[in-house]
C-alpha cells in the first residue's frame, strides 16, 4: 500500500514559513468571517499528521485546546514530553521518511498531512510528497525559515489550481510530477 503525502502550508511571498526565531505572528489573526481557505476540506481528506518537533512545540505554545482529531506523529530523535491528555492521539517516531511511512502503512494510513519545514524538506528529498498546497501571505519577511531547502535534483510540479482570497492571499496547488 502506498501512503499519499500532502503539504498544506502558508508562506510569506518570499518563501519563509517563520521568522528566524520561529515566530509566525506575521500570519495574522484569523478573521471569523473569512473562509478557511480549504483547510477543513483538506483535513477531512487526511487520516494522519506527521510533523516535526518544532512544529509540535509551536502548536502547544498557542495555549489552545489540541486542534487535531487525527493521529499525530511527531518526528524527533530526542525524547519528547507528551502530556497525558495527548498520549492517545500523539506519538513520537524517529527514522527515515521511508521508515515512518512504512510504519504508518502497516497501521492502515492512506493520506498523511506533512507539517513543518524540516519534515516537508526531508520527505521532498526522499521523493515521497505527492501534493503541495501553498498559501502565500502578502508580506515580505526578508529572512526566516524557508519552506524549501536543497534538493538532490529538480522536483517538477504540475499546476492543479490557483485561488485568490479577499485579504490578498494566493493559494496554489501542485501535484509532484513523478514522470
Amino acid at each position: 500500500m502506498t501512503v499519499k503525502c500532502s503539504v498544506f502550508i502558508a508562506t510569506s511571498v518570499d518563501g519563509f514559513i517563520a521568522r528566524p526565531d520561529g515566530d509566525i505572528g506575521w500570519l495574522g489573526e484569523p478573521d471569523e468571517n473569512e473562509e478557511d481557505h480549504g483547510y477543513e476540506r483538506f483535513m477531512a481528506s487526511v487520516d494522519h499528521l506527521v510533523m516535526g518537533r518544532n512544529t509540535f512545540e509551536k502548536v502547544l505554545s498557542f495555549g489552545i485546546p489540541w486542534p487535531y482529531d487525527k493521529p499525530v506523529v511527531v518526528l524527533s530523535s530526542k525524547p519528547l514530553q507528551i502530556d497525558e491528555g495527548l498520549r492517545k492521539s500523539v506519538e513520537q517516531m524517529a527514522g527515515s521518511p521511508q521508515e515512518i511511512l512504512g510504519q504508518l502503512a502497516k497501521r492502515g494510513a492512506q493520506h498523511v498531512y506533512l507539517d513543518g519545514g524540516d519534515t516537508i524538506q526531508r520527505f521532498l528529498r526522499a521523493g515521497l510528497v505527492q501534493r503541495l498546497i501553498m498559501t502565500r501571505i502578502p508580506v515580505l519577511l526578508g529572512e526566516g525559515l524557508p519552506l524549501f531547502g536543497t534538493l538532490p535534483q529538480d522536483v517538477r510540479l504540475r499546476h492543479v489550481e490557483t485561488q485568490t482570497f479577499s485579504r490578498g492571499l494566493v493559494q496554489t496547488e501542485y501535484e509532484i510530477a513523478h514522470d
